[in-house]
């Protein structure tokens, strides 16, 4: 979900609306959010006393990722976008990931002008035909507005969150960047933040709009999304999906 590349398809966000719905994905290709401002001196937030873990995002952009290699603590992956996209390679790294133990979530790139439950509905088909385990994320990639009002984004995001906890007993992350956020995110703040600012050293962003705190912050982009968390390993697993019922 890495910020700059997002810039090449932002143009097109007027197209989108004018298109089918799968023509439109493609268009969008990956996840990423558009580049963020600096934030005034004023807002800085020292960096956490207590270490940080170390995560990695990908998607299909990424093929041939060898978790075996990573030193990640956790991975999240793209699983899908809009009412139809699939990313093709979410079965092999969510598998790759289940096997290295490590933190798993899955994304979901949102598109605010598509009804908000029928694109949650997509997101969970697509996750549960996948095994799955106690602690698995589920993140909302809320950084496309196509061309919708703040309050109709905003209502998305909530409508969308609120059905899949509902469903799954998880609560979701919200991906976004930060001067995204901070516009669009107000009233979300029950939902754990994972926000993208790459100017910012890994681990000394502030929260945006209504959060006090951020569960992860992407920091870069370069060779690959990278991410720390503020939370240990424990914590970021009580956020994913309960344990199965007996």
């Amino acid at each position: 979900m890495s910020l700059r590349r997002n810039l090449r398809i932002a143009s097109a966000a007027g197209l989108l609306a004018a298109v089918s719905t799968s023509a439109a994905l493609v268009l969008s290709g990956p996840a990423h959010a558009t580049p963020d401002r600096p934030v005034p001196a004023a807002a800085e937030e020292k960096a956490a006393v207590a270490p940080f873990i170390y995560g990695e995002d990908i998607s299909n952009h990424e093929p041939d990722h060898d978790w075996s290699a990573s030193p990640a603590q956790f991975g999240i992956v793209k699983a899908t976008e809009g009412l139809t996209f699939r990313d093709g390679t979410f079965a092999r790294n969510w598998r790759q990931i289940g096997e290295k133990g490590i933190v798993r979530g899955a994304y979901h790139f949102a598109h605010p002008s598509n009804d908000p439950i029928a694109e949650a509905k997509h997101f969970l088909s697509v996750v549960n035909a996948q095994p799955g385990k106690q602690g698995d994320l589920l993140v909302l990639d809320l950084e496309a507005t196509d061309g919708m009002s703040v309050a109709h984004v905003n209502k998305w995001a909530k409508t969308w969150l609120a059905y899949v906890k509902a469903k799954t007993g998880a609560t979701p992350l919200i991906y976004s960047g930060w001067n995204f956020a901070d516009t669009y995110g107000r009233g979300l703040a029950e939902y754990p933040l994972w926000v993208a600012h790459y100017s910012k050293a890994k681990g000394t962003v502030t929260p945006p709009a209504d959060w006090k705190s951020w569960a992860i912050h992407q920091y870069t982009e370069d060779p690959i999304d990278e991410n720390v968390s503020a939370l240990s390993v424990d914590q970021l697993r009580a956020l994913g999906r309960p344990a199965a019922k007996a």
